[in-house]
């Protein structure tokens, strides 16, 4: 038996599963997709009268318990949970809405008090939030107390 150590070079098998990644990698620009494109831009928030008439329409729901009014809270609550640009929370009110907005046998108390509290918060928490204005890097930050005088006055 030949014990003598061989020269073997990993890199042959490296390249050649590489190959087709790399193949991947250069057909891109030809498909039209560059992975160094950016992200499609978000869709814009949606308006305040949207959520308003869903309000509506959800605290009509609550009070006639009806199919019409019901089912129409329930298919206007339901793309809205899929936008990208609502937070959480106002996700979790239109759930409710979607998740309670049936009819009922019985118009209770029971029944009426989550859909309409969650109408009612609605349009408070599925607002656009704008960003918060940072203050001025220059302005000198001021101590506690009244500030009568301005030491840098003098």
């Amino acid at each position: 038996m030949d014990r003598s150590p061989r020269a073997t070079s990993p890199a042959p098998r490296r390249l050649g599963a590489a190959l087709p990644h790399l193949a991947l990698l250069a057909s891109l620009p030809l498909a039209g997709a560059s992975p160094l494109r950016a992200a499609p831009e978000p869709p814009p928030f949606p308006p305040s009268s949207e959520f308003r008439s869903l309000q509506l329409i959800t605290l009509a729901c609550s009070r006639e318990n009806t199919a019409e009014s019901c089912d129409q809270a329930r298919s206007l609550a339901n793309p809205l949970l899929d936008h990208p640009r609502l937070p959480a929370s106002c996700k979790d009110v239109l759930w409710t809405i979607r998740q309670r907005s049936v009819v009922a046998a019985s118009n209770s108390f029971e029944r009426r008090e989550p859909i309409d509290r969650a109408a009612r918060s609605l349009t408070a928490v599925c607002r656009l939030q704008l960003p918060v204005a940072k203050p001025a890097e220059n302005a000198a930050p001021r101590q506690g107390g009244i500030n009568l005088i301005n030491p840098n006055q003098n």
